[in-house]
């Protein structure tokens, strides 16, 4: 396997020149760009895992959060759940907040189905693809209390954003309709 690379530059906005690039990622420009929303974009070999993002977070200035794709037993119900990176994942705690018997992975076609992303590029921009609000958001609160900044991908895993985390919470997903339920994992 060869050495991950970051690009040493971190830049502020979209690219000059979009040529090449995926449309689902244009489409997160479009929509900051719309929303007035200013951000820094890093870009970086594919980034699959959370491990892979530690040298991505030190270059941003931002931890990037841990998106998980869940659904319950019966795979009707979706949750985008965002939380700390470093922060160990217990299905039980989160699905007795939730009100929920059972959570599990839901995989990569609903997540391309509802999020328009697949495995490793999943990130809150997603929901711009889930107009009908059939992902419910779930926000760890360690994600947003006490942290000025969030990161994430722009629906690509092959670049990085930090945007401000008022600018999430007060433009973003009031664009996107998703109301967030909080929850203390």
């Amino acid at each position: 396997m060869s050495a991950f690379t970051i690009d040493p530059i971190l830049y502020e906005g979209r690219p000059a020149d979009c040529t090449g690039r995926d449309p689902r990622e244009i489409a997160c420009y479009d929509l900051l760009d719309r929303l007035g929303v200013p951000f820094f974009r890093l870009d970086h070999d594919e980034a699959p895992s959370i491990e892979c993002c530690a040298a991505v977070e030190a270059r941003l200035g931002t931890d990037i959060c841990k998106n998980l794709f869940l659904c319950n037993r019966q795979k009707t119900q979706f949750y985008l759940l965002l939380m700390p990176g470093d922060k160990e994942f217990r299905t039980k705690e989160l699905s007795a907040q939730l009100g929920i018997s059972r959570l599990s992975f839901a995989g990569p076609e609903p997540m391309e189905e509802y999020l328009g992303v697949t495995p490793g590029s999943v990130s809150v921009l997603g929901l711009l693809n889930d107009p009908d609000n059939t992902v419910r958001l779930v926000i760890d609160r360690d994600v947003v209390e006490g942290r000025p900044f969030i990161g994430c991908h722009p629906c690509r895993n092959t670049s990085s954003l930090r945007i401000a985390t008022s600018d999430l919470l007060e433009k973003i997903l009031p664009a996107l309709r998703h109301d967030p339920t909080y929850v203390s994992l």
